[in-house]
């Protein structure tokens, strides 16, 4: 290998001839592993994601939608102290949105104070009115959050925030056993920290916000069935909490309880973690057609009598437009600074910033204010001018249903690809779980990597693929 160009932080290379000491182990076995053996045992872990069946699915292409997704053999390596400052920022920020959410279905005293426009609010479909005044249960909304960073010149920056119902946590799971299968001696020379935990803490948090405290709370994982993109996560979560994994058909309300029909017969529900959209949730609350969710149960979270992970109503914080203002409510509700910093962003409702990416686009990345899974984006410097040309005219019809950001030079690893072992951009997406009296942050994430040379869409639905994620010990 050797250093990356164009003021891009490689993440291994220091520069041409030193390795950064986090690294400096792992570039031993690099060099010392001929290519045929990472090839076989690329091999070895596509037959083990194959038998564990870990895939995803990618609808609207024709053929079979379920395939696997591209892992890299190559992990990625952050040191202890490195952790340490990214859990402070993202425990400060997830607290700070979870106070938002509360504030916007509340006193909405943020908008009061002039920091956070009300139209900006009112306009996302994500808001809903109906949930004004409506407390859950310990008061969390964000239950699970993934923070999705990027790594430029060495800091870890947020690129955007996931508390509707973040996916890709069984990745970061399965990635770990398999590289732990595949090379355990990689093992033995490391220091890494566990990330096996997630699923008990992930129950523990939970069960903390349970209603009923009386006794051990019950707790369901509900799915909206095998023919989800995502199914295979629900399924291995329910089964590595040792709860029951449901589909709406297997809940009931009955006097604004939820119940789980059983052989045994009903079985009180206290905590739903679910993987349905909100539109789909409640038959008599949202879409009267949906066949996916429960009826009556919104009564029953209105009720206090089950609490809903993530709460419904969340997703107007996962808006890219509300993005923007995540560090003004740091300041706002927790009164500190904010320790991870957002991306510039260009705002389209914006006069002086929708000028500014007006002349500029060729050099910016627009997205789509409610877009996500990498669709509906503009990479400026790799589209045409007539691609530049055809979304602007987007832009101009709907200004306020888009933001702008510089091209970030994202970092890069080194990954596994068919020439050998080069660098690839990457992404993280850390998981951090809110209960009743903590917050908890299981060290790792899914690191996401660009399997194309140069490219930056690290998406699997967009062609990426996932790594092992290791924070080494101090």
């Amino acid at each position: 290998m050797s250093k990356n160009q164009k003021q891009i932080y490689d993440e291994m290379w220091a520069d041409e001839n030193n390795v950064r000491p986090a690294y400096a182990n792992l570039q031993h076995w690099l060099q010392n592993t001929p290519p045929e053996d990472f090839n076989r045992k690329r091999g070895e872990a596509e037959f083990l994601f194959k038998r564990l069946g870990i895939t995803f699915a990618v609808y609207g292409e024709g053929g079979d939608p379920e395939r696997l997704i591209p892992y890299d053999i190559v992990p990625r390596v952050l040191t202890g102290t490195q952790w340490r400052e990214m859990s402070a920022g993202m425990e400060q920020r997830v607290r700070a949105i979870n106070a938002f959410l509360a504030d916007i279905y509340g006193k909405q005293e943020i908008v009061s104070a002039g920091i956070v426009p009300e139209e900006i609010i009112a306009a996302n479909d994500a808001y809903l009115p109906q949930m004004r005044g409506v407390v859950p249960p310990a008061g969390v909304h964000a239950h699970i959050a993934g923070v999705d960073m990027v790594c430029v010149d060495g800091d870890f920056v947020v690129l955007e925030d996931n508390v509707r119902t973040p996916s890709g946590v069984s990745y970061m799971i399965g990635n770990r056993e398999a590289e732990m299968r595949l090379f355990p001696e990689l093992f033995s020379r490391h220091r890494i920290q566990p990330v096996d935990h997630y699923p008990d803490a992930l129950r523990e948090s939970l069960a903390s916000v349970s209603p009923n405290q009386d006794r051990a709370p019950r707790v369901v994982v509900l799915t909206p069935g095998r023919y989800n993109s995502a199914y295979f996560e629900h399924a291995f979560l329910a089964d590595k909490m040792g709860v029951e994994l449901v589909e709406g058909t297997d809940l009931f309300v009955e006097e604004d309880i939820v119940y789980m029909r059983t052989t045994r017969g009903p079985r009180r529900v206290d905590v739903i973690y679910r993987r349905i959209d909100d539109e789909f949730l409640d038959p008599a609350a949202f879409n009267p057609e949906s066949m996916l969710g429960v009826r009556g149960l919104v009564d029953a979270y209105k009720a206090g009598n089950v609490a809903i992970a993530n709460a419904i109503g969340n997703g107007v914080a996962d808006d890219k437009a509300i993005y923007v203002y995540v560090p003004e409510m740091v300041r706002f509700y927790l009164g500190q600074e904010p320790i991870l910093k957002n991306v510039t962003t260009y705002m389209g409702r914006k006069a002086d910033d929708l000028q500014y990416i007006r002349e500029n686009l060729a050099d910016l990345v627009v997205k789509e204010v409610h877009g996500s899974g990498g669709y509906g984006m503009l990479v400026g410097p790799k589209s045409t001018k007539a691609e530049c040309e055809e979304y602007l005219r987007r832009i101009e019809a709907d200004p306020s249903g888009f933001i702008a950001q510089p091209t970030l030079a994202l970092s890069t690893c080194p990954t596994f690809v068919g020439e050998g072992v080069a660098p690839r951009h990457v992404d993280l997406r850390p998981y951090v779980l809110s209960g009743s009296d903590k917050v908890t942050i299981v060290p790792g994430g899914l690191t996401r990597v660009a399997m194309k040379e140069g490219s930056l869409v690290v998406n699997s639905s967009q062609g990426g693929g996932t790594k092992d994620t290791w924070v080494l010990e101090d």
